[in-house]
């Protein structure tokens, strides 16, 4: 994540009688904004977050691991392209990164009492690293030449389409494609499930569409086509991501900074009370009916629940759901009784070998911060939402709108290739947002 961007952009001076003023002159002379020298397009500190958006969603079709070091080579070969041709390091201002560098320390601080200490300072460690790097992709797009800029909208633009294309032919064809990739003869059970986090990060990066220089209905109207491809994909939660972030982008666009205030207090509290909202859903009604995935994430919610609330104001350490008491066990008659299920009949799956209390992370974000760095994490985070969120531009509340869902529903809070890819969403938004560009 990134610190937030300014819902409002700064409006370039006046250009002289005769100039032409438009941002996009990419040229010195009459009928031209002077910005500086020009550079060759392939010195331009974007290019490769240029190369990144373009190849990124395809590559996630193919295997979403493949987003952790295609997202953090390209923050840091810009970060080093930026310091290259400006002579300083982008260093970013405002309170997101060190909220985020705070909240990873206390998960550092957190391996004193985790359960496996070395991996808890890893992914501390991990933590701040991501957000170092995406906050220096933030000022880097922020302070690029406009030429640059719009080269890297259409990037965006392009590797979209081909990610949706690909996922879509895909989808289309039984899993051929990711198959063929994969060596495998043919298509296999649980293989479609594949395109599910590729589709969460094209629902993270629609929002993005909105800093495009085309007429604004266009925007609008590629970012709903991107919708309706995610729509027909497999997995719930990348449909509800996209609609999500369509829909807070287009109310921040019409609400202005209100709505983006709106937004930052709407989204900490989702955070800060998933603790007290989840509880609600952990009932027999909706259990009784619930197919099995949603049974089992019931149940390990519960399991979560019950033991977050052992350590409910440290948690129990940094990555402590891999590897929590109790965790590889099978769910237990105390949490099936209290959602009024018996391991009998189509039920008896729950007491099969491999359904775990909690396998590897709770599928909710807000739990997993609370069972893991307790209250005190959870509060961190959710300032740094605040600051992230507050006032900010449309394009950057939709970024943060999707990414709210598939946090809350879907991967660990700390996979390293879900972390780099919000890294690199929230860079692109907060930079293209910022247009610190004189």
């Amino acid at each position: 994540m990134v610190p937030r961007a300014a819902a409002t952009e700064p409006m370039a001076s006046p250009a002289p009688p005769g100039a032409l003023a438009s941002e996009f002159a990419d040229r010195h002379g009459p009928g031209a904004l002077h910005r500086g020298q020009l550079r060759p397009w392939y010195r331009a500190a974007t290019l490769p977050l240029q190369v990144a958006a373009a190849i990124a969603p395809a590559a996630a079709v193919l295997q979403s691991k493949a987003m952790a070091p295609i997202a953090l080579i390209a923050l840091l070969l810009a970060a080093i392209a930026h310091r290259r041709e400006e002579g300083r390091w982008p260093v970013p201002a405002g309170p997101v990164l060190p909220l985020l560098l705070a909240l990873s320390a206390w998960a550092a601080i957190s391996a004193l009492w985790a359960p496996d200490p070395r991996w808890a300072l890893s992914s501390a460690g991990s933590l701040a690293g991501i957000a170092l790097l995406g906050a220096a992709g933030a000022v880097v797009v922020a302070e690029e030449a406009p030429p640059a800029r719009r080269t890297l909208g259409w990037c965006i633009l392009g590797g979209l389409v081909l990610g949706l294309a690909l996922a879509l032919i895909d989808h289309a064809t039984g899993q051929w494609v990711r198959a063929t990739v994969r060596g495998l003869p043919g298509t296999r059970p649980g293989l479609e499930f594949g395109l599910k986090p590729a589709a969460s990060v094209m629902a993270l990066l629609l929002p993005l569409l909105l800093r495009l220089r085309i007429a604004e209905a266009w925007r609008w109207l590629l970012m709903a086509l991107g919708v309706v491809a995610i729509l027909i994909l497999p997995g719930d939660t990348p449909k509800i991501a996209a609609l999500a972030g369509f829909a807070a982008a287009a109310l921040a666009s019409l609400g202005g900074r209100f709505v983006s205030c709106l937004a930052a207090l709407l989204l900490a509290g989702a955070l800060l009370a998933a603790p007290l909202l989840v509880p609600h859903v952990l009932r027999p009604d909706l259990a009784a009916r619930a197919p099995h995935s949603a049974l089992h994430r019931m149940l390990i919610w519960d399991f979560t629940l019950e033991r977050a609330a052992e350590k409910p104001l440290l948690g129990w350490g940094m990555e402590a759901s891999r590897n929590i008491p109790g965790g590889v066990e099978n769910p237990s008659r105390e949490s099936m009784a209290r959602l009024g299920v018996s391991p009998e009949g189509e039920r008896a799956w729950l007491l099969a070998p491999g359904v775990q209390r909690l396998s590897l992370h709770p599928h909710n974000g807000g739990l997993q911060i609370w069972l893991e760095l307790g209250w005190i994490g959870l509060g961190i985070a959710a300032l740094a939402v605040v600051a992230m969120s507050w006032g900010a531009a449309p394009v950057v509340i939709g970024v943060l709108a999707s990414a709210a869902v598939t946090f809350a529903a879907s991967f660990g809070v700390w996979q390293a290739w879900w972390l780099a890819s919000q890294a690199l969403a929230a860079a692109l938004a907060a930079g293209f947002a910022a247009r610190r560009n004189p």
